[in-house]
């Protein structure tokens, strides 16, 4: 609990506060993903410039596949490897 004592909070405090949730969140969301690939030791498949990167707790990448410009892919879409 904060020892803080409450006060009412101005609106230009309020609106300075809400610019950082966009920073926060993106750091909070970079740092979740860095801890579970640790955690697990798993792998995670994403894009990164025109190519399809498997990322590995380790910091290593193995490009899996050159994708061709204005390939979009819905979220959420799970991809399966061809043997």
């Amino acid at each position: 609990m904060s020892t803080r004592s409450s006060r009412p909070l101005t609106e230009r405090a309020m609106q300075l506060a809400e610019r950082r949730i966009p920073e926060l969140a993106s750091r909070s969301g970079h740092e979740a993903y860095k801890t579970t690939l640790i955690r697990t030791g798993g792998v995670v498949v994403k894009t990164s410039q025109g190519q399809l990167v498997e990322r590995r707790a380790d910091g290593s990448s193995i490009v899996l596949k050159e994708l061709p410009l204005g390939k979009r892919v819905k979220p959420g879409l799970v991809l399966k490897r061809v043997k």
